[in-house]
């Protein structure tokens, strides 16, 4: 069993993009919420079997996309039965402006996580807040509860920022510590 699922809705496959390099970092399985807002067949059962899940949506209009909200709804079932209590959760969102509100973004998976009984991990890396600092430099858009990308309404997967996806292999290598770390005092101590 993989300990992380990557569970993420992609309009025109920079999200994609942006899963694919957070799986690279961190070791984790791409789940992929179709067109039509739906998980692939076992998808849920991958979701249940999860140590960690990182949610991944676009940002539309300053929230998640209809069809991750879709799944966000229908994670009803498992909501019911405290399934995904005491798993790791963490985010990320890719939107065309450098703020786009991606916040809301995060947030919205933040609420959706602790809904659930989750324990959320943000970035755990610093911005480079210096006058040299650059798009390429690691977490250049300053986020800290979650990841957060951007690449221009024009420009297709293959020309997202080079520094946005070394920001995005370093939050799945943050999210592959930090579950590693709690399955360690997971398996110490009764939760």
């Amino acid at each position: 069993m993989n300990q992380t699922v990557i569970v993420y809705h992609s309009g025109y496959g920079h999200t994609q993009k942006v899963a694919q390099a957070v799986a690279a970092g961190g070791g984790g399985t791409l789940l992929a919420i179709d067109a039509e807002g739906n998980l692939p067949e076992g998808g849920w059962e991958q979701l249940a079997a999860a140590r960690a899940i990182v949610f991944g949506s676009p940002t539309y209009m300053g929230s998640v996309s209809w069809q991750f909200k879709k799944f966000a709804d229908a994670s009803s079932k498992p909501w019911y039965s405290q399934a995904w209590r005491n798993k790791l959760a963490a985010g990320f969102t890719n939107s065309a402006t450098l703020n786009g509100d991606k916040l809301s973004t995060l947030n919205y998976m933040f609420t959706l996580s602790q809904q659930h009984g989750m324990l959320w991990a943000g970035m755990g890396m610093k911005a480079p807040n210096h006058k040299a600092a650059t798009r390429d430099d690691i977490n250049n858009l300053g986020g800290y509860s979650g990841l957060m990308t951007q690449t221009p309404s024009d420009a297709s997967a293959d020309e997202m920022v080079a520094g946005d996806l070394a920001t995005a292999f370093a939050f799945g290598e943050r999210v592959a510590e930090a579950a590693a770390l709690f399955v360690a005092d997971r398996d110490r101590v009764s939760l």
